[in-house]
């Protein structure tokens, strides 16, 4: 999936901010991990009963400010769903 894709059916901003994407997707519906330069997401998307509903994001830090301020782009996002959102972070 592209990018403009997974913005379009997903609603990812692009781009954001590491406690936006919190504000966000954190909660019961999904996960932000930061994981080095990295910044992984799990998102909840409805897409039916009984079908896998989570989705997988890698985002970047766009500059050398790596805090939760600090801006991220959007750089990959998964064609498929999981059933789960530890599936989505693998």
């Amino acid at each position: 999936m592209t990018i403009n894709e997974a913005m379009k059916k997903y609603r990812l901003p692009n781009p954001t901010t590491t406690e936006d994407l919190e504000m966000r997707f954190s909660g019961m519906d999904g996960k932000v991990l930061n994981f080095g330069d990295k910044v992984l997401l799990a998102g909840y998307y409805y897409n039916g009963r009984n079908k896998p509903c989570y989705f997988g994001a890698a985002y970047e830090f766009l500059t050398d400010y790596h805090t939760c301020e600090g801006m991220i782009g959007l750089r990959a996002a998964s064609g498929v769903e999981f059933e789960d959102d530890g599936h989505a972070i693998a």
